[in-house]
């Protein structure tokens, strides 16, 4: 599940409605909705997002949110290293191989690291 499903799963589930109910008012396919929020689809388009926020009556600080979830839960990343050092192609070719089997503490310490975005010494905090 990605945090753009999980986001609109906690919608749903305050508002007491099914995927198949709620897929019905946004006029999209149970199915499709069902991938969206398990992370086996892609982005959904602007429109979509609208159309969930909408559906949720969500103020704009929600929605705001919830367009950013999106935007960082694509379940098929592609990281472009073309022009970059050796040494980040290794890197991100790594990581795809090993993201599977990180732990959460793991992947907490290097979310950490990649929030900082390069400010102070590199440490977390």
């Amino acid at each position: 599940m990605t945090p753009f499903g999980e986001a609109v799963r906690r919608l749903r589930a305050r508002k007491g409605v099914s995927q198949k109910e709620m897929a019905e008012a946004l006029n999209v396919s149970p199915a499709y909705l069902s991938a969206l929020e398990h992370g086996k689809r892609g982005l959904p388009t602007f429109d979509l997002l609208q159309r969930i926020a909408g559906y949720f009556n969500i103020i704009w600080d929600e929605a705001e949110e919830l367009f950013l979830l999106a935007r960082s839960s694509d379940p098929r990343v592609v990281i472009d290293t073309s022009g970059l050092p050796p040494e980040y192609t290794e890197f991100a070719n790594r990581l795809a191989r090993r993201i599977r089997s990180l732990d959460s503490a793991e992947i907490g310490r290097l979310s950490a690291l990649l929030q900082n975005d390069g400010k102070g010494d590199g440490k977390a905090s």
